[in-house]
């Protein structure tokens, strides 16, 4: 039953000594507060390396023809290799775990302002690519189409313009799709333009790469059979590791290069990377809940500490409570109320503070694409601190209960 008369005698306790309260509830104040914009600022942080990388396959892996480091069946140390169409089909046939499987070209040549359209020029990269490659870099159209299957079969001469191409080409607005562009000297018909999803990219800015048929690059340029990267990525369920040292080992017996030259096929494993990211995360978190919640600890030992110092100032009071017929129940119950009271009204006054600053930081940081984002703590967050400040307020409290609990009425009345 609530009991109106307990919670005014709560509230007259509190406010009796006004800049003792303030100056105690400060500290789980300032505990609260601390957690709130730590957990909230570690959010965005966890949030901006997320949004550098959404988009990318995170199961996936990249191989690169290098010199080799090991003498091996008569060849000198130090020779060079490529990987070659012939290749993929032979990766395909021996992993099973592949789920795709995409070669990169990058342009050989072209120079300055090597992408024109009529009198406007620039100078970007070209790639040429896979259909499949769009499941390991994905890309966002912002007009007409990815390149197809039937692209790669009929060597098309078509292209896909990131999307700071087209602002220097084409009018705001302008529809370029069927527009012909020359890229490195040759025509090439626009079928999309894309933007890029996050900032992790292979060969350069997505928004600064033209996209080609890898085929059609092949034989438009006389790259021959030559690839210069290869993308691939796991099956569901498969780790990364897996399809990554087969692959290794399938081009190392291929080319003839020694199995114990770890320098001949660079390779990197992109989960590893995220993973690693993902450990970082964790361990931000955790760093963040142990110094908010020890800050909360050092708030509470000083709501303890002065809660001590009120039952001892009203030790004859609780005496004649006890006299009157209060129960140690009562007694416990209504220092506990007290502390919890004190302990709860600043705790939410600091989550209330953190999460308005960090509201205001959100704002200020979405204007523009920033490696820091959105700082904000969750529903289940805010009702965690919420259950901590109760727990917190009764263990600051239970200590001065007890004390108050032992005062025997007949002293407490007799001291003065």
């Amino acid at each position: 039953m609530f009991d109106l008369d307990r919670w005014y005698e709560i509230w007259i306790t509190i406010t009796h000594n006004k800049s003792r309260s303030f100056l105690t509830a400060f500290g789980v104040f300032w505990g609260m507060f601390m957690l709130v914009v730590m957990v909230g600022a570690g959010n965005g942080l966890s949030k901006g390396i997320s949004s550098q990388i959404e988009g990318f396959a995170s199961n996936s892996a990249f191989f690169q023809a290098s010199n080799t480091s090991v003498p091996y069946r008569g060849f000198q140390k130090g020779r060079s290799w490529n990987m070659l169409n012939s290749d993929m089909l032979i990766i395909e046939d021996r992993v099973d775990e592949l789920e795709y499987l995409s070669p990169i070209l990058f342009s050989g040549g072209g120079g300055n302002e090597n992408v024109v359209r009529n009198e406007k020029a620039g100078s970007y990269l070209v790639k040429g690519t896979y259909p499949v490659y769009d499941e390991i870099e994905r890309s966002i159209m912002e007009y007409g189409r990815y390149i197809n299957d039937i692209d790669i079969a009929e060597n098309r001469k078509v292209c896909i313009l990131g999307t700071r191409i087209y602002e220097v080409l084409f009018k705001p607005g302008e529809n370029p799709i069927g527009v012909q562009v020359k890229v490195n000297g040759i025509y090439f018909t626009v079928i999309g333009v894309s933007r890029k999803t996050s900032n992790a990219s292979i060969g350069g800015n997505p928004e600064e790469t033209v996209i080609l048929p890898f085929t059609t690059m092949q034989q438009a340029f006389n790259q021959g059979n030559i690839i210069h990267f290869l993308a691939a990525t796991a099956k569901p369920g498969v780790k990364v590791r897996v399809i990554q040292d087969k692959i290794v080992e399938t081009l190392k017996e291929i080319h003839q290069i020694a199995p114990e030259d770890k320098e001949a096929v660079f390779n990197m494993n992109i989960e590893e990377q995220f993973n690693m990211f993902n450990n970082l995360g964790i361990g931000i978190a955790m760093l963040i809940w142990i110094v908010g919640l020890g800050t909360l600890f050092a708030g509470a030992v000083g709501v303890s500490n002065i809660m001590l110092v009120t039952v001892r100032e009203r030790t004859k009071e609780i005496g004649i409570r006890r006299a009157l017929g209060a129960t140690p129940t009562n007694i416990i119950g209504q220092i506990l109320s007290e502390s919890i009271v004190l302990t709860v009204l600043a705790g939410i006054g600091g989550i209330v503070v953190g999460v308005g600053l960090l509201a205001a930081a959100g704002i200020v940081l979405s204007q523009g694409d920033q490696f820091f984002k959105d700082p904000q703590i969750s529903f289940y967050v805010g009702m965690l601190a919420l259950a901590v400040l109760v727990i917190i307020g009764t263990f600051a409290g239970f200590i001065p209960a007890q004390r108050a609990m032992m005062i025997k009425p007949i002293e407490a009345i007799s001291e003065e």
